[in-house]
């Protein structure tokens, strides 16, 4: 079956835009005779397209030798709502609007959707996005007037979440926020790192610690794309151990302020599931477990991914260089951390935002055969073998 190719020739660009995360580009190229959005990756490959619109009189068929010829697609003259051709896109009227979770995007044309690639549109698999011009199914592009009372709502919340995300104090309001969760929580904060991996970090009492390793390199985005800051931004808090916690406990401050990519893939419920922070118990200096959240904290976002309960990540470097000690080689991520050995953990449940719950997922560092273990076998598997072990959710004991 005829789909649209993954590097089209002779195709003018009429509008580049890379998302606020940086892990995606859409691209919209013309050739005189049509026009097509490609969704991509920061180095370039396809990850899904459509058909946006025929500027000259529609072909019968699918016009196979434009296709094999690698150039921009027409659609037949019975799935296009202009069969004579309409004008050509003026970019001026053209905007991006990219989905709060970062895969997928709505082209806008006079501030009317005109084309929507969403999440679950696959190149792979044969599955376009979604034009305004279509009529019915085609492999180059499904009608948007038949899922837009779906996505014209999702067009909406994104533009609001965007406006907000951008809007003066945002920010900061939500970070409040957070932190004064941790506070019920967990008591008194120590150490502040802010927005890590990009800026100099401060304590919440203003004095300079030392700072967290740097990010590990991400697929780069080209200079001439890339946003002056990229989303998300997360924090690291720092709550030291007290008189009923041996233990100090670290938490990013950020990543629920963003619904994770592609859990709409797996989850009915996506609300239950799409916001997440990240936490780790430890008896280590907190200067040292601290640089695993450069990481992982824009993991999801970056590899346009989401983390759950029970998955399990392995470090990207050699084993010698990971923050929580040499002998492990990635992390488990647990919701329950009392089902592995230690005292009952902090319960950090009851913060929302969006109207969505906020899940704190607790990493426990593990072995690479243990990493491979738990794929073969399930989380459950793994946790269970652990625990038999006695291993605890604390790291350092």
């Amino acid at each position: 079956m005829p789909v649209l190719r993954r590097t089209p020739r002779e195709a003018r660009v009429l509008l580049s835009d890379t998302s606020p995360y940086g892990s995606r580009v859409l691209d919209v190229e013309y050739d005189q005779v049509a026009t097509a959005a490609y969704l991509r990756t920061s180095d370039g490959g396809t990850v899904a397209a459509s058909w946006v619109a025929n500027h000259q009189e529609a072909p019968y068929h699918a016009d196979l030798a434009r296709l094999n010829a690698g150039l921009v697609p027409a659609l037949p003259s019975g799935r296009t709502k202009h069969p004579k051709g309409r004008p050509p896109l003026d970019p001026r009227t053209l905007e991006v609007v990219w989905f709060e979770e970062g895969d997928g995007v709505a082209l806008m044309e006079a501030g009317q959707p005109l084309c929507v690639i969403p999440g679950w549109s696959d190149i792979d698999r044969g599955i376009p996005g979604y034009a305004r011009e279509a009529i019915g199914r085609s492999p180059f592009a499904f009608a948007l007037d038949d899922e837009i009372d779906e996505l014209g709502p999702r067009i909406l919340q994104a533009e609001a979440f965007w406006s907000w995300r951008r809007g003066s104090g945002a920010w900061e309001a939500f970070q409040q926020s957070l932190l004064g969760h941790l506070l019920s929580r967990l008591g008194p904060g120590g150490y502040y790192w802010h927005d890590i991996g990009r800026q100099p970090s401060r304590t919440e009492n203003g004095s300079q610690p030392a700072t967290p390793a740097p990010r590990p390199a991400v697929p780069a985005t080209p200079a001439t794309t890339t946003p002056p800051r990229r989303e998300p931004v997360v924090g690291v808090s720092e709550r030291p151990a007290r008189g009923d916690r041996s233990y100090n406990v670290l938490s990013t401050v950020g990543m629920s302020c963003q619904r994770m990519p592609t859990v709409e893939l797996y989850e009915d419920n996506v609300g239950e599931h799409a916001r997440i922070e990240l936490a780790v118990a430890t008896t280590l200096p907190s200067v040292q477990a601290g640089r695993v959240f450069p990481w992982l904290a824009q993991y999801p976002w970056q590899a346009v991914t989401s983390f759950a309960p029970g998955d399990n990540v392995k470090w990207y470097h050699e084993a010698r260089t990971f923050p929580l000690g040499p002998k492990w080689e990635g992390v488990l991520l647990l919701d329950n951390p009392n089902r592995l050995e230690g005292p009952n953990a902090p319960d950090l449940t009851a913060f929302s935002f969006g109207g969505d719950p906020v899940q704190w997922l607790w990493i426990v560092p593990i072995t690479e055969a243990e990493r491979q273990y738990g794929k073969q076998e399930g989380p459950d598997a793994l946790i269970e073998r652990l625990a038999r072990q006695g291993r605890s959710w604390i790291v350092g004991e």
